[in-house]
């Protein structure tokens, strides 16, 4: 039987920063690997390992200097000014640190705001929105304001936008980074649920080992190239966290508990 064809396939990327020969950083040297549909990965290394350039240049918002991007039918690289506009609006979704929630809209407002810019119709706006906010359980704070919303109905509310577009991938750059740990947790389990209940792509950076450890896969990066990759397989989350430390370890990472 034939496989499936990747969603995300990053063949041979590299960026580097600089004109100069002496100069010259290699922020990632010659990466590759494939993300298919539905998968939950997480992207670890020490600061300055090139994670959040990695994220960057598959967000379009940065480029690369070689290779390619494919994500679906699109060659990312091969895009321009308009055209990645338009790419980034209908084919990604984004999770922020601060939710980036606008406090003179409702949670409805928030959540249709990129269906509005994209000319979707009032009818189908209401039906995404309404089916979403009951999978997440924010349905019935709909016509709050996020200042009348708890903390976790907020990270809900900003997972309910990141999916709305019905999104090809989903990027989270340190998405638990500015959370206290019990918040924090609570995003991760959204997230895990997003991609476990409504087959969410998901792409995440972090330098933490809890987090990661929500993830179905993660790639470990040194020095802006693939060091090693653990898949999560049918181990529970507490022994999938052991094995991210002991990399973490290896790279001079710090340690945590898992609940």
């Amino acid at each position: 039987m034939k496989n499936e064809r990747p969603l995300l396939h990053i063949q041979n990327i590299q960026k580097y920063y600089g004109s100069n020969n002496n100069n010259i950083v290699k922020a990632l040297d010659d990466i590759s690997f494939d993300v298919n549909k539905g998968e939950f990965l997480g992207i670890m290394g020490a600061s300055g390992a090139g994670k959040t350039t990695l994220l960057n240049c598959i967000s379009t918002i940065d480029t690369v200097s070689a290779g390619h991007i494919i994500l679906g039918e699109n060659d990312v690289t091969t895009l321009k000014n308009k055209m990645l506009a338009q790419f980034r609006r209908e084919n990604l979704g984004f999770v922020f640190q601060d939710f980036s929630l606008l406090d003179n809209l409702t949670i409805y407002d928030n959540i249709a705001l990129a269906l509005t810019i994209n000319g979707v119709s009032s009818v189908e706006i209401k039906r995404r929105i309404d089916t979403i906010a009951k999978e997440l359980g924010i349905y019935e704070i709909l016509q709050h304001y996020p200042y009348e919303a708890s903390g976790g109905q907020k990270q809900r509310c900003a997972c309910a936008r990141a999916i709305i577009n019905n999104p090809q991938l989903v990027l989270a750059d340190e998405p638990t980074g500015a959370l206290d740990s019990h918040s924090a947790q609570m995003l991760l389990e959204t997230m895990y649920d997003m991609n476990k209940k409504l087959n969410t792509t998901f792409i995440m950076v972090t330098h933490d080992a809890l987090s990661a450890s929500y993830a179905k896969r993660v790639i470990f990066l040194k020095d802006g190239k693939i060091y090693i990759e653990l898949q999560k397989g049918e181990k529970e989350r507490r022994h999938f966290f052991t094995e991210i430390l002991d990399v973490v370890a290896l790279l001079g990472g710090e340690r945590k508990h898992v609940s």
